[in-house]
């Protein structure tokens, strides 16, 4: 394991020594400490590597991130794993607002609750959420899963496309052109892969599936009332 000491070593440092991994490195694991909150740890991954964050994170940690691992050991600041492509992301504890912003693939795991704008403009990316998740989650959700294991703020899923949320908990309030769904067989199968892929022990058949009613896909006068 190659251990970097974000208090001696410094943020620019630390985000080339990681950037210089490669397809073929045998720097396979890395582990950061003293993270003291910095933004942009570990962004712009694009490496089969694991790198473990001992601490709390600030602003967009391991945003665009490809192929890597990242654990944070505390809780994570805003715009965590934007547009993340593939990978993994696991946050210990909680997650500030807009986590996996326009997220394109990959999986992130948030132990604890996240904040508002949970998986806002989501475009292929998992999201699987321990806890509670903040108002306006998944607006403008495009494709992807959200799952959350607990309560969901208002607004959810406002204005989506062909996302899907499952909550198991209770729901505020449903966004613009978000309704409840029916729970079929391919999607009880689904949510099970999720759950399994996060570590989390949760009976799929207690969770609500919500997602686009269609009304706003094409601009219609009848609809108008509710853009």
């Amino acid at each position: 394991m190659q251990k970097i000491d974000l208090s001696e070593t410094g943020l620019r440092a630390m985000n080339k020594m990681l950037h210089g991994q490669s397809e073929h490195t045998n720097q396979t694991t890395w582990e950061i400490v003293n993270p003291k909150g910095s933004h942009a740890i570990a962004c712009g991954l694009d490496a089969p590597i694991e790198v473990t964050v001992k601490g709390s994170t600030g602003y967009y940690c391991a945003g665009m991130n490809q192929q890597a691992t990242v654990n944070i050991h505390g809780s994570a600041g805003p715009g965590t794993g934007e547009n993340i492509m593939s990978g993994k992301i696991v946050i210990e504890g909680d997650a500030s607002q807009y986590l996996g912003a326009t997220g394109h693939g990959g999986m992130i795991v948030v132990k604890g609750n996240a904040s508002s704008r949970c998986g806002i403009s989501m475009k292929g990316v998992n999201i699987v959420v321990q806890g509670n998740v903040g108002h306006m989650s998944a607006f403008m959700g495009q494709s992807g899963n959200l799952v959350v294991c607990g309560d969901a703020g208002d607004a959810l899923g406002d204005s989506c496309y062909e996302a899907r949320f499952f909550i198991r908990g209770e729901v505020k309030s449903l966004g613009a052109d978000c309704e409840k769904k029916e729970m079929r067989e391919e999607h009880l199968a689904l949510l099970q892969q999720l759950l399994d892929e996060a570590g989390i022990d949760a009976d799929p058949t207690e969770f609500t599936r919500y997602g686009s009613a269609r009304t706003l896909y094409n601009f219609d006068v009848d609809n108008a009332g509710a853009y």
